[in-house]
């Protein structure tokens, strides 16, 4: 049993996760947090304007068999119309209306440089069917529907099937060279505030340089979305950023990010699925739909928060490593087991 702290001195306990437990988080799962919107989503949307009538919008759905659209106006974003709001017209008898009246103006649109994650959150949270993505300066390039997501990943996952042998590092003994003569590597990230073009890349750095190491891609894989979520957050929630830092130990990864921030006044509230504080503008960008904390929970052995308000916070997690071949496991007290 191992303990998770949640900084109001009641340790929970947990099952350790093992690397067949963590054959639940599935390769579809970390495609999620690898592949990016614009990789997915559908190029050139068809668009409309407000001032059309809702009979041409009944039209355009049925030829192009599609159930909603962007509004532009001026080649900027003021709208989505859907099927419901069609259906809606239809049922009033205002079919000869300008759909200006019916389409949703405040829209939700998510970044192509996004991960797929933001898109996958924000559906749940919100339970759109579609959402129009942007680039960094707000220009429709594309939308995104869940069907969209379903066929990327399954394109993907063909790729990986056709280039798993290709893509095997051959320098697993380094990792094996790490448990065995009790070495240790630390990497090291600078996150910045707000930086969402880069959002997710230190993440990907840190599970590419484990997988090079000869990690398992099991570890890595619970490395990498527990490391994102951390990343996300030091993104969205604080107000310079902070540092990540990932030692590599014989007997387990610590991960750690350490930010001088407003700090989480409720930690047990934070760690409740979808709870966020992030402001409007970062959710209309397709951010904040949760804090992630308990997907973090799940992908780790040990995950401990300390935080103060006004002065930042400190969260540490920690997956543990299998001894290698030929060498009997250490004791748990030796291994760094328990509260972190």
């Amino acid at each position: 049993m191992t303990e998770i702290g949640l900084g109001d001195g009641t340790p929970q306990h947990e099952r350790v996760i093992t690397d067949e437990m963590a054959g639940h988080i599935t390769r579809v799962e970390e495609l999620f947090y690898e592949l990016k919107i614009e990789e997915v989503m559908t190029r050139d949307p068809h668009v409309v304007t407000p001032d059309v009538q809702m009979s041409a919008v009944l039209e355009l759905l049925r030829q192009e068999r599609i159930s909603g659209a962007p509004v532009v106006m001026n080649s900027e974003l003021v709208g989505i119309i859907s099927i419901e709001d069609l259906i809606r017209a239809l049922t009033e008898g205002q079919m000869t209306a300008p759909l200006a009246q019916y389409m949703t103006p405040k829209v939700i649109t998510v970044q192509s440089q996004s991960p797929v994650i933001e898109a996958v959150k924000t559906f749940t949270q919100t339970r759109l069917g579609r959402l129009p993505v942007v680039d960094d300066a707000g220009k429709l390039v594309g939308i995104i529907t869940k069907g969209d997501i379903t066929r990327g990943v399954l394109k993907a996952l063909q790729q990986d099937i056709q280039i798993e042998e290709l893509k095997r590092y051959r320098a697993s003994h380094l990792f094996e060279d790490i448990v065995s003569d009790r070495t240790s590597l630390v990497l090291r990230y600078y996150v910045k505030a707000g930086d969402f073009t880069h959002g997710g890349q230190a993440s990907s750095h840190i599970k590419r340089a484990l997988l090079r190491l000869g990690a398992t891609p099991q570890i890595a894989r619970r490395c990498g979305i527990a490391i994102y979520e951390a990343e996300m957050n030091l993104i969205i929630h604080t107000t310079q950023g902070g540092i990540i830092r990932v030692g590599i130990e014989p007997t387990n990864i610590l991960m750690e990010t350490i930010d001088e921030g407003p700090g989480i006044p409720d930690i047990e509230l934070a760690m409740t699925p979808g709870y966020s504080t992030a402001s409007e503008e970062v959710r209309e960008l397709g951010f904040g739909a949760g804090m992630g904390l308990k997907n973090i929970e799940r992908c780790t052995d040990s995950m401990h928060i300390e935080s103060t308000p006004g002065k930042g916070t400190h969260l540490t997690m920690k997956i543990l490593l299998p001894p290698p071949e030929g060498r009997a496991p250490e004791a748990a007290s030796q291994r760094g087991e328990g509260k972190l």
